[in-house]
C-alpha cells in the first residue's frame, strides 16, 4: 500500500550546502522529519551544481520523506546569461542588461520542465516576465 502523504515543501537551497539552520531545520522540523538525514542525502544529490537548486519534499504520515531536485530559479539563469550579480535595484528605470529572443528560448527551453505549460511561447512570456522584473530588457 502507497504511503500516506503528510505534506509537501518546497525550498530553495544552495547546492551542496544544506544543514539544520532556519530555514531547513524549523521547516521540516515541525513535521518530524529527520532533519540530518535530508541535509546529507540533498548535499550528496547536489555536490556537483552550483547556484541555488530547489528541492521538492514530500513528507509522509510516518515521518519519512523523499524528494525531487528542480531547475535553478529563472532569476539565476538570466544572471548567468548577462554575467551580473543582481538584477537591477530600480526595475524599469535602470537598466541591469539585455537579452536577445535567442537568451530567451534557451532559457525558456531549459526551464520547461518545471513550467505548467508545453508552449514554448508561453515559456518565453514566463521568462520575459521574470527578467522585466529584475530590469533586463529584452530585444
Amino acid at each position: 500500500m502507497a504511503k500516506k502523504v503528510k505534506t509537501i515543501l518546497k525550498l530553495n537551497i544552495t547546492a551542496g550546502k544544506a544543514n539544520p539552520a532556519p530555514p531547513i531545520g524549523p521547516a521540516l522540523g515541525q513535521h518530524g522529519v529527520n532533519i540530518m538525514e535530508f541535509c546529507q542525502q540533498y548535499n550528496a544529490k547536489t555536490k556537483d551544481m552550483k547556484g541555488v537548486v530547489p528541492a521538492e519534499v514530500k513528507i509522509y504520515e510516518d515521518r519519512t520523506f523523499d524528494f525531487i531536485l528542480k531547475k535553478p530559479p529563472v532569476s539565476q539563469y538570466i544572471k548567468s546569461k548577462l554575467s551580473i550579480k543582481n538584477g537591477s535595484k530600480e526595475p524599469g528605470r535602470v537598466k541591469a542588461g539585455t537579452l536577445s529572443q535567442k537568451d530567451l528560448e534557451e532559457i525558456a527551453l531549459e526551464k520547461m520542465a518545471d513550467f505548467n505549460t508545453k508552449d514554448l511561447e508561453a515559456a518565453k512570456k514566463i521568462v520575459a516576465g521574470s527578467a522585466r522584473s529584475m530590469g533586463v530588457e529584452i530585444k
